[in-house]
């Protein structure tokens, strides 16, 4: 059986910016049809990342390929199969979503516009806001409008920088119907976001902060990996125990999530111990399975103190 290239293969890939270093020997591969998540907090490295793969940034040092091009002499093979939707929108708010699709259908050279763009808007759902402008679209209709743009010449990799930041949930969730369809087709999304339920619905994900890889895998991969521990505590009036639980020895990390409490730490016993000290009569606590947000949390925290 043949084995299938990976359509992202980097080796040791840096940049920097001064004295920045903003990418620090980063390495990963992504396979065809891969939903690859990027996470990692503001500043980490992941917007630098994604436009050193698309060729808007040349990389200092280190190796790699995308799609099969390298990254270093093949950089205009690269853009013309890659779809790239930036954090911010980048269409043009006066004109309208047509008009919009047609600029850029022209932009990229491509034959039959009219009929392209019309299946492209149908395919979105944008054919009812056609002749509307760009600029009084939603929040959502904006980001399908610039996906839209992103796929009108089949891109076989897209990069998404922070796509659903500021949309509401429906509008979260059809877009991510969308990526699935497209990962069906055999399009590799790499996508980078804040929110841990999309980070969920990624096959694989990896984890930056401060320019380092801090983890990397499937979310249970990921969260078997980090070695947490994570207990619930409920009872009346429980989030007062959070300013008392974070200078417990033992508990690294406590989230409020309503009337209960999250408490994670790495050393079990400690952990069980300053939990062993809470009054039974008005708290109670049991051992709960640890969440992807409590493992990115701690990876955060404990790389903060290292800088």
């Amino acid at each position: 059986m043949t084995e299938v290239a990976p359509v992202i293969d980097v080796r040791d890939l840096t940049k920097t910016f001064g004295t920045n270093i903003a990418v620090n020997r980063l390495s990963i591969q992504v396979q065809p049809g891969e939903i690859y998540g990027f996470l990692g907090p503001n500043g980490s490295g992941k917007t630098t990342f994604i436009r050193m793969l698309c060729g808007l940034l040349r990389p200092d040092s280190g190796s790699g390929s995308c799609l099969g091009y390298d990254l270093f002499r093949e950089s205009e093979q690269i853009k013309v199969q890659t779809g790239y939707l930036a954090q911010r929108f980048s269409l043009y708010e006066d004109l309208s979503v047509r008009e919009n699709l047609q600029f850029m259908a022209r932009i990229y050279g491509l034959p039959k516009i009219r009929v392209l763009v019309d299946e492209t808007m149908e395919r979105l759902g944008l054919t009812r806001f056609a002749g509307q402008l760009a600029g009084n679209l939603s929040g959502g209709w904006k980001q399908r409008l610039a996906l839209a743009a992103c796929l009108l010449h089949k891109p076989r990799l897209l990069l998404l920088d922070e796509p659903t930041a500021g949309v509401d949930p429906k509008a979260r969730r059809d877009f991510w119907d969308e990526i699935y369809l497209l990962a069906a087709e055999g399009v590799t999304s790499l996508i980078s976001t804040h929110y841990m339920d999309e980070a969920e619905r990624c096959h694989r994900l990896a984890y930056l902060a401060y320019g380092n890889l801090l983890a990397a895998g499937t979310a249970t991969e990921v969260v078997a990996a980090s070695g947490l521990h994570t207990w619930t505590v409920t009872g009346e009036n429980v989030h007062l125990l959070s300013a008392t639980l974070k200078k417990t020895t033992g508990v690294e990390q406590v989230a409020p999530f309503g009337n209960i409490l999250h408490v994670s730490g790495h050393d079990p016993e400690a952990l069980g111990a300053a939990l062993d000290n809470l009054d039974r009569g008005k708290y109670r606590y049991e051992q709960s399975e640890v969440s992807l947000e409590d493992v990115f949390i701690s990876l955060m925290q404990n790389n903060r103190r290292d800088h």
